[in-house]
Parts: C-alpha cells; sequence; structure tokens
C-alpha cells in the first residue's frame, strides 16, 4: 500500500491517521494477463489504483468492434470514473494486457474519504481533472493532430508502451489500422 500513500500525499494533505482509516477497506489483488476487471453494463462500484501492469479501457461499438480508449500503468487511479459519480451501467471494458496488481478501493472507502479526509473532497476533483484533461486532449489528438503525429506522442504518454502492448491495440488507440502503424513506424 505505499505506493498508493505516496501518490495521495503528493495529491492532497493528508495525516497518516487519515490515510489509514481510508486505505482500512482496500484490498490488493492480483489480476492474471487478459484478465477483464470491469464489465460493461454493470454500475461500476470501485476505483483501481494500478501498483504494478497495465490496464487497458476499451469500447465496443454498435458494429461489435472494439476500440481502445486508455491505457492506465502504474500509481495511475482507473475506473469508469463518470459513471462511477453517477452510479450508472458502465460502458467501458477495463482489461489487464500483462499481470497487473491493483489497489480496489470500494465506493464505501470512495465515500468515507470524501467525508473524513480533510482533503477527501480535493482528491476526488484532482481525479476528476485529471480524467477530463486526459479526454480532452485525446479528443483534440485525434482531430487536429496527423497520426504521424499521435504516433510520434505516444510513448509521451505511455512510457514504453511498444514494449507492453500488443501493435493492434496501440493501432485502436490512435485510430488508424495495424497496416498504417506498420508503415508509420518504418519512417521512424
Amino acid at each position: 500500500m505505499e505506493q498508493i500513500r505516496q501518490v495521495m500525499k503528493k495529491m492532497i494533505k493528508v495525516s497518516e491517521d487519515e490515510l489509514n482509516g481510508f486505505l482500512d477497506k482496500a484490498i490488493t489483488k492480483t489480476f492474471k494477463r487478459q484478465e477483464i476487471i470491469s464489465r460493461p453494463n454493470t454500475v461500476p462500484n470501485e476505483i483501481f489504483f494500478i501498483n504494478k501492469g497495465i490496464i487497458r479501457v476499451s469500447i465496443t461499438d454498435n458494429e461489435g468492434i472494439e476500440h481502445t480508449i486508455h491505457f492506465a500503468l502504474e500509481n495511475q487511479f482507473i475506473a469508469d470514473y463518470s459513471n462511477f459519480i453517477q452510479r450508472l451501467p458502465s460502458i467501458y471494458t477495463l482489461q489487464t494486457l500483462e499481470e497487473t496488481e491493483v489497489i480496489i478501493l470500494p465506493r464505501s472507502t470512495i465515500e468515507w474519504g470524501y467525508k473524513n479526509l480533510t482533503d477527501g473532497q480535493k482528491m476526488g476533483r484532482l481525479i476528476a481533472e485529471y480524467y477530463f484533461i486526459y479526454q480532452d486532449d485525446r479528443i483534440k489528438n485525434l482531430y487536429i493532430r496527423t497520426p504521424k503525429e499521435r504516433y510520434d506522442n505516444i510513448t509521451n504518454v505511455f512510457p514504453n508502451i511498444h514494449n507492453r502492448v500488443p501493435q493492434h491495440m496501440i493501432a485502436s488507440y490512435l485510430g488508424i489500422t495495424p497496416i498504417h502503424l506498420s508503415r508509420l513506424k518504418k519512417t521512424v
């Protein structure tokens, strides 16, 4: 639990007693490679903090085609955050891409944090702001940058991604075909 403690201390002002209370009901769990940890059509009731590993967030369109919309790496929180807040069924699938150790923060823990941590509301806002900024940048990248510019920038957003994620998922994230990704890689 040391990693999440350090990340939280960077995000908000929090005492050791507050951290202990917040993390009291959190559980550490290791998922196997390719395991689904959150499915569409269920209300998300937990937020995951990644200690080790990588999680892919995907969505399936009306034609049954799966699209990668995000990768989450170590020291990040991940969930279908807006649907978690609204208590609505998720539209995303969260899948591990390698053996992944997470800290699971159940809804009760998050709600306890909002009420009892000195900066609990601030932490929730900071996580929400992170997701908002990420999604806003993602939309801008898809519409104002060329595929080459998106490809060139992916390692800034996700260090070492090419060694950890299958190329077809990277292509999906970039909004291009695997063949186009192969061509882009040849120009680098």
